[in-house]
């Protein structure tokens, strides 16, 4: 079945996830499915793929992030406890900083506590180079945190056995692949194996939920196929809210 192509998605994207989807087959990974949301976290996974017997001790569930382009890698790579660390320190910079401006200037305070050490600074229309460079700072890496971490939270949630980084030739080098995570870059029509990745503990439950992501996004697509997916969720027992969710998913 022809992988679902998402609103925007270039050709290069999907054609990384097509041969994805062909190598996970080929490496003992048969149930697979595209634009899979993962449990645990409220990620998607460009390809989910798992063994069958999913209960068995050797058994595995796998993703597959694919990235076309190193400003899409670069997006997403961030290590989340460097970027922690760095917004902790630049919020108590600015924090000083402010403090400091209000001991400076007291006609910035707006005058509505009984205590002064508690009341707001209104720095609307003050011109400060160094709080405006911080403030914008700050802005900048609290986004980085919240949506550009993608690789490191994946691995610190155990969200899979097996986590691989699939791209094209010169997005990633090896030492730039986050922890824990596999490489697979293509050449020509196939992907290699550059960087093999570590395993990650995952409980029964996690398999058996993730295996039920994989099946409902296997059959989102054939019903959409079949140009009946709207009017089987109309009709089913989870009626108007599953086809809400299956537009929400249709649409992110």
């Amino acid at each position: 079945m022809e992988p679902p192509k998402r609103s925007g998605e270039s050709a290069a994207h999907l054609a990384l996830k097509r041969l994805a989807v062909t190598w996970a087959c080929g490496h003992r990974l048969p149930l697979c499915a595209t634009e899979v949301r993962l449990p645990r976290c409220n990620y998607r996974a460009d390809v989910a793929a798992a063994t069958p017997g999913i209960s068995a001790p050797n058994a595995a569930i796998a993703i597959f992030e694919c990235k076309a382009s190193r400003a899409d890698f670069l997006r997403d790579s961030a290590n989340e406890s460097a970027v922690r660390n760095e917004l902790v320190e630049l919020a108590e910079r600015l924090r000083s900083l402010r403090e400091m401006i209000g001991q400076h200037r007291p006609d910035l305070r707006r005058g509505e506590e009984l205590f002064p050490e508690f009341d707001a600074i209104d720095l609307r229309g003050v011109q400060h180079e160094t709080h405006d460079r911080l403030a914008a700072r700050l802005r900048v890496i609290q986004a980085k945190l919240l949506e550009g971490t993608k690789f490191s939270k994946l691995r610190r949630w155990s969200c899979a056995t097996l986590m691989y980084l699939v791209c094209e030739e010169n997005v990633a080098a090896p030492f730039e692949v986050p922890d824990g995570w596999g490489l697979l870059v293509r050449e020509g029509d196939s992907l290699q194996l550059r960087l093999r990745p570590c395993l990650h503990e995952t409980s029964l439950g996690h398999r058996v939920a993730f295996l039920e992501r994989i099946a409902s996004a296997t059959t989102r697509g054939e019903l959409r196929g079949l140009g009946v997916l709207e009017a089987v969720h109309e009709n089913s027992p989870w009626g108007a809210n599953a086809a809400q969710q299956t537009r929400e998913v249709q649409r992110s």
